[in-house]
């Protein structure tokens, strides 16, 4: 792919002149057979917040997804001669046409928003690659099948092996990795009921229009919600939160199903229980 890789730092460039591109596609692993939860995760979460903007994209699947990315993550976005991956990065490329989700919240609402986000980050992700990496039964049951599933042998055992070993010297170096399963459950709950508190009655996070906070936290609880995993207790957590599954509702409902029914090369998404 000869493209440029558009990394965060190079984001300063002003592009307000350059419009959308027509054949934006946004890449990510095989949905049915392959992606495993924490690049669901991300997948759903962008592609919320595209729609959220209201700009176009395709999404097409590749096993080697990972590999074609710039930073080794998925899902990224080929945007014209742009390649551009990961959540933060993508904000930052449709920032940089002038293109805004929260150009009416003031100082202390985006502080608040950055805030709920890196919250959202720290335990919930960790806690999905925890679940995904380090839980015996999760990594037995479900992990070493999908992830090694577009792999003849014994490649597809020596690259689970190796991305395990990844995640778990990160899950180390953050303090995840010797805590126990029930820990990780709890973490879960408390960064539930925050984002629960925070939520109250309204639409969306800070008022009647989505932010960034909103198409993450969608990510995050969709995938949790809806994803079949050999202990339920995760759907069970989210599902006590009843103004966050209507927050899931809303946005699969106003921003995915017109889309799925248009487009089919947006795929199709469990409906929530």
């Amino acid at each position: 792919m000869s493209a440029n890789v558009l990394l965060t730092e190079s984001l300063g460039v002003e592009l307000h002149s350059d419009p959308w591109p027509e054949d934006v596609t946004l890449y990510q692993t095989f949905n049915d057979e392959q992606i495993l939860l924490p690049d669901n995760v991300s997948s759903l979460a962008v592609q919320a917040y595209l729609h959220m903007v209201g700009l176009d994209f395709v999404v097409r699947e590749r096993s080697n997804a990972e590999s074609m990315s710039p930073t080794g993550r998925i899902p990224f976005i080929k945007a014209g001669d742009f390649v551009v991956a990961e959540m933060e990065h993508i904000v930052s490329f449709v920032n940089s046409k002038g293109i805004s989700l929260v150009r009416d919240l003031d100082d202390n609402q985006r502080s608040d928003m950055r805030a709920y986000m890196s919250l959202v980050n720290n335990v919930l992700g960790n806690a999905e690659l925890y679940l995904t990496w380090k839980d015996e039964v999760t990594v037995n049951s479900i992990t070493k099948q999908r992830f090694g599933s577009v792999h003849p042998w014994p490649l597809d055992i020596m690259l689970t092996w190796q991305k395990q070993s990844q995640v778990l010297k990160k899950l180390k170096v953050l303090g995840w990795a010797e805590k126990t399963l029930e820990e990780v459950y709890s973490e879960v709950e408390d960064t539930c009921k925050s984002l629960s508190e925070r939520l109250d009655n309204g639409p969306y996070f800070f008022g009647a229009r989505p932010t960034e906070l909103d198409a993450l936290v969608y990510g995050h609880l969709f995938a949790l919600y809806t994803t079949p995993l050999a202990d339920t207790r995760l759907q069970n957590i989210v599902g006590q939160f009843k103004n966050l599954v209507r927050l899931l509702e809303k946005v699969d409902r106003v921003y995915f199903e017109k889309q799925q029914s248009s487009d089919s090369e947006n795929g199709t998404f469990e409906k929530l229980p």
